[in-house]
């Protein structure tokens, strides 16, 4: 296997990072979102977000390399107080300290190489040096790929869960939580 990395991403790795995330979403979610969302969606306005994010957004961005390769990235910050809230809307005691990991993908040609592990592993570190003491994210139900691999680091389902409307058809999905101190286990 060729030399495998993580690295803070810049503003030149929009057009990737977008075909990555336009990749994967079309191949992984094909089951989950409608065929014509995913047709949909624009690869440059996608680019345009990525870089708009890299440059002036809130979120942390890494990619994860494979030799000359971007085979992946992952965007997470602190988590707005919204997202950290109960389902009863009430605040847990540490919601000023929770980290939201938004995005955490590998394209699937490069999947099962430890990329999305480099990943979260390295973006943990990033926010627990902010301050961050616990992650979240949300995981559609039907995505039982990716609720295994954050299982794998300690995540769990905690009780709460959302539905969104993707294209006019709902999109239940999952709060995870979990520590930043990661332990991997193979599963």
């Amino acid at each position: 296997m060729a030399e495998a990395d993580v690295r803070v991403a810049g503003p030149d790795d929009a057009a990737e990072i977008a075909r990555i995330q336009l990749t994967t979403w079309r191949t992984a979610y094909a089951d989950v979102l409608p065929e014509d969302v995913l047709a949909g969606l624009d690869p440059f306005e996608t680019e345009s977000q990525w870089r708009h994010a890299l440059t002036e957004g809130p979120a942390s961005v890494l990619v994860a390399t494979e030799g000359e390769w971007l085979v992946g990235f992952c965007a997470a910050g602190f988590a707005p107080e919204a997202e950290t809230a109960a389902a009863d809307g009430t605040a847990p005691a540490d919601a000023a300290t929770v980290a939201l990991v938004s995005t955490l993908l590998v394209e699937p040609r490069w999947g099962r190489r430890g990329h999305g592990g480099r990943l979260l592993g390295a973006m943990a570190q990033r926010l627990s040096a902010e301050g961050a003491t616990r992650g979240i994210t949300w995981v559609p139900e039907a995505d039982t790929a990716s609720t295994g691999f954050y299982a794998s680091v300690g995540w769990q389902p905690d009780g709460t869960v959302r539905t969104l409307d993707a294209g006019g058809r709902p999109l239940r999905e999952l709060r995870l939580s979990g520590s930043l101190d990661l332990r991997f286990e193979r599963s």
